[in-house]
């Protein structure tokens, strides 16, 4: 029995980790090419390893992409800004107090996020340009943030509800009123959620593509998915720049993942127990 219990723990930790290596094998050949040489990589058979690798390919990527990185950094941490300032005291409220039609509000914040890229896309067209904010930082912020707002929201919403009132009454006894409550309470005891709005509304805004071809034409705004894009029309037989360029582009998210991996945990799961 324990033999038969040993082979059946053996057979499933092989069976994970040939899942799991065929899932990381991309990100593995991603950073492997990102070393070759242009010629390494048309090779027969192929170089496994980055043995005798050379660094032109990230040379390449930084003096091509450097300021579309600094843009896409400037866009994602003004939409972390903006969402939380939208969505705090929005889940606050929703969490706290008797709002009239706060059915029909979170009903419509789930019903946003079903609303497909390219048809919010090409309305936020007209009105930015109405606005007269295309080809500008802040049109992709405010845009990045309609996606990131209702995701926000219904996170902190769902964390809050949690939290008990007895909390924020204790703190009304003492004379505080409902902004000194949210600031001085329920911000503190709330760290995860927010944590785990503010990776979700930098992921959103770093990775956003079709927001930031669709508001920009102007190299100078432009960000990294842009960037890549335009990369690889430009450069489609220099393919370790290439993959440099997306090896650097995947730095700061993966960083913010594992940084955040605890926080995010609890945050998500913080708000399942109680609605």
């Amino acid at each position: 029995m324990a033999v038969h219990r040993r082979v059946r723990t053996a057979f499933t930790t092989v069976t994970a980790v040939a899942i799991v290596a065929v899932l990381l094998f991309p990100l593995y050949w991603m950073v492997n090419a990102s070393f070759q040489p242009p010629a390494g990589l048309l090779e027969t058979p192929p170089r496994w390893l980055p043995i005798g690798g050379t660094l032109e390919g990230y040379r390449a990527a930084l003096d091509g992409q450097g300021q579309a990185l600094l843009n896409s950094l400037a866009i994602a941490a003004g939409t972390v800004a903006l969402t939380l300032l939208l969505s705090v005291p929005a889940a606050y409220a929703l969490s706290r107090f008797r709002v009239r039609g706060a059915g029909v509000v979170l009903f419509a914040l789930l019903l946003v996020q079903m609303v497909p890229g390219i048809v919010m896309a090409n309305s936020l067209y007209a009105v930015m340009n109405q606005a007269g904010l295309l080809n500008t930082h802040l049109a992709l912020i405010l845009a990045d943030s309609t996606v990131a707002v209702p995701f926000a929201v219904l996170i902190l919403r769902a964390f809050m509800v949690t939290i008990p009132k007895e909390l924020g009454e204790a703190a009304m006894v003492d004379g505080a009123g409902a902004a000194r409550v949210l600031w001085s309470v329920i911000l503190p005891v709330s760290r995860n959620a927010m944590i785990t709005a503010a990776l979700f509304a930098f992921l959103f805004a770093w990775a956003d593509f079709l927001f930031a071809i669709s508001l920009n034409t102007d190299d100078s705004v432009m960000p990294v998915t842009v960037g890549i894009y335009r990369f690889i029309g430009a450069h489609t037989a220099d393919w370790n720049s290439v993959m440099a360029t997306g090896v650097i582009a995947s730095i700061p998210a993966a960083v913010l993942l594992v940084a955040a991996q605890r926080y995010v945990a609890a945050g998500v799961t913080g708000g399942a127990l109680k609605d």
